[in-house]
């Protein structure tokens, strides 16, 4: 054989000796992850199974393993894959992915630790930190995945998404003013966006920012104009804004694309009742009550309509709805003693009364507790430390005790909800008990006390004192209907009388005026029910809206003027001066939504008239 001939076969040995050599595992895997990148998923199994068949630990063949499954929807099988993967090697990467198929499989707080070894490990990468807030969230660890996003944040402050889910989480936290610069931060980041449009929307509404509100879901509809959960929230803005008729054609389109939307149908029914179209509005009742049956809320507003129409028996029995799901009363405890509803006997009985709702409630419904005295019942009474001092006294109540004292109760056999007694007692409109007065005079003492400062304050006391509460509690939801600006309650000040305030407390703007119109304000010395009651008591007549002050006054049997909006509280009926309840108390009503300059002209008529 000659010298080329020798070469010839040496390149043909090399040339043999190399196409018969076995793939490694570590091609295989890389052959593998170029078929799953161009989505050839068995191709790519194939390579990882040849690999693993080479190597059954080699770690990169299972954590492929891991990702295909994933790929297929087998989570199950993922986390077997990557999580023999990670006994191999703890690459975040693999931790990443099993953090993922565990989530997909709701094992929240097992993706959550998986997440955070792989964040331990590449803590400079947002994509794994966003994991870890994931899984947080949906674990329920609300706290710790805000400050797993903020995170992501500080890495990649144009990650759009993530300040989107913090003004989530923001907004569930009841964070709402946190929650809107999330929103806003998110909307500039991916302008023109219906769902964070639609979030921010929402948020801007629970912060009574209405009209922006309805900007916001407006541009949310123009961009996704099928969506029926936008459709309702610019029906619930115009509602708020009192559009109510402009509201009612988006509860319409709300429903046309979702017949079985509850919302948008309550919010109906709700927006008939405002603007007095009640056979509309029980129709509308009766058609969500259909759909939803065991609604609570729904319930709850029906009942409010029964009650407020005069039908008590049905208004009374379903407004114990509120005790089911999320409306139950945060403040009232779950006792393990029967609920009394009027069917036992209760003589010999001792019977827990606690105050469920507001103190205008409790001070209108303690009324009943001599009523329950008389049937042999032994009655403990808890209220709030302010109206402790008036309700001690209380004809019927064997024990009276402020919240502040009630972690530990005396022994009681039942236990009934103040804002229940009505349903107990089947009170119907022509048994309501009206004798009044009904709670504990104030003491001679008080009184006499309260008079004297009175005079040193208005002098000539041939004039009539009248004392004045133009605004509730500002958190109450239908705060902006029955309040009143005391810039239009001002315009009965040029009547012959001297004016108190009975004014707890001042809205912004409201103190300036206060201090210029010539109203007595010794509102500072009312530290609790009992002195609020001795200076009603001091004076002739009080004008009131419709909060906690009218119940006191008018249950002392005091002269009332009660100032009402267009659709009232469910207690005051409708279209009557009178008031079933209390026989002291005169009712002023709109005669047309929002409406108060009307009601003040007909007062200051009735005043001059009477002075």
């Amino acid at each position: 054989m000659n010298r080329q001939e020798r070469r010839a076969a040496a390149r043909k040995s090399r040339s043999s000796s190399k196409s018969s050599a076995a793939p490694t595992p570590a091609a295989l895997y890389e052959l593998g992850l170029a078929h799953l990148r161009a989505s050839r998923l068995m191709d790519a199994q194939v390579c990882c199974q040849q690999a693993l068949a080479i190597d059954p630990a080699h770690a990169d063949a299972l954590f492929l393993m891991g990702l295909l499954a994933i790929e297929a929807g087998h989570n199950d099988h993922a986390v077997n894959w990557l999580a023999r993967a990670v006994e191999q090697t703890a690459k975040a990467e693999y931790l990443f992915a099993l953090g993922s198929a565990l989530q997909r499989l709701r094992r929240f707080d097992e993706a959550s630790a998986a997440f955070d070894k792989a964040v331990q490990l590449k803590p400079e990468n947002p994509q794994t930190w966003k994991g870890l807030a994931s899984a947080l969230s949906e674990s329920g660890r609300t706290d710790a995945a805000l400050l797993a996003y903020r995170e992501v944040l500080k890495l990649d402050p144009a990650d759009a998404d993530a300040a989107f889910q913090s003004g989530e989480l923001l907004a569930k936290l009841g964070r709402l003013e946190e929650a809107l610069a999330c929103f806003n931060s998110s909307d500039e980041l991916h302008p023109n966006h219906a769902v964070i449009l639609e979030k921010r929307g929402h948020v801007l509404h629970n912060l009574k920012r209405f009209e922006e509100a309805l900007a916001d879901n407006q541009r949310a509809h123009a961009l996704n104009p099928n969506t029926p959960h936008v459709c309702n929230n610019i029906g619930a803005s115009l509602q708020a804004l009192h559009r109510d008729d402009d509201a009612l054609a988006w509860f319409d389109r709300a429903i046309a694309l979702q017949p079985d939307f509850v919302q948008p149908a309550l919010n109906k029914a709700l927006g008939l009742v405002q603007l007095r179209r009640l056979d509309e509005a029980i129709a509308a009742f009766d058609r969500v009550r259909t759909i939803d049956p065991d609604n609570a809320d729904v319930e709850w507003n029906w009942s409010l309509l029964q009650l407020m129409t005069g039908n008590f028996e049905a208004g009374w029995a379903g407004r114990e709805a509120r005790w089911r799901g999320s409306m139950r009363p945060a403040s009232y405890p779950e006792y393990s003693q029967a609920m009394w509803l009027g069917d036992a006997d209760i003589d010999g009985k001792t019977i827990l009364v606690q105050e469920d709702e507001g103190l205008g409630d409790t001070l209108q419904f303690a009324r009943y507790i001599p009523l329950l005295a008389a049937r042999g019942a032994r009655v403990i009474l808890v209220v709030r430390d302010q109206m402790y001092p008036l309700l001690a006294g209380l004809t019927g109540v064997s024990q009276c005790i402020p919240q502040k004292s009630a972690g530990t109760l005396p022994p009681f056999d039942l236990h009934c909800p103040v804002c229940t007694l009505p349903y107990a007692f089947g009170t119907r409109l022509d048994t309501t008990p009206s004798d009044v007065p009904y709670l504990p005079a104030p003491s001679e003492a008080l009184v006499r006390a309260w008079k004297e400062r009175l005079e040193g304050q208005t002098g000539d006391r041939g004039k009539l004192r009248i004392g004045l509460v133009w605004s509730g509690n500002p958190k109450h939801d239908n705060d902006h209907n029955r309040s009143i600006p005391l810039q239009t309650l001002l315009q009965v000040l040029d009547v012959k009388a001297s004016f108190v305030s009975l004014q707890k407390d001042l809205r912004a703007g409201d103190a300036g005026l206060l201090a210029q119109s010539g109203i007595v304000d010794l509102t500072s010395q009312l530290t609790d029910f009992a002195e609020t009651a001795a200076l009603v008591s001091s004076l002739d007549l009080i004008i009131t809206v419709d909060t906690s002050v009218a119940h006191l006054a008018a249950a002392l049997g005091r002269p009332t003027w009660i100032l009402l909006p267009f659709v009232p509280d469910y207690r005051w009926l409708l279209d009557r001066e009178d008031s079933p309840w209390y026989p002291t108390v005169r009712l002023f009503r709109q005669s047309a939504r929002g409406d108060w300059n009307g009601v003040v002209q007909r007062l200051r008529d009735e005043l001059a008239h009477r002075i």
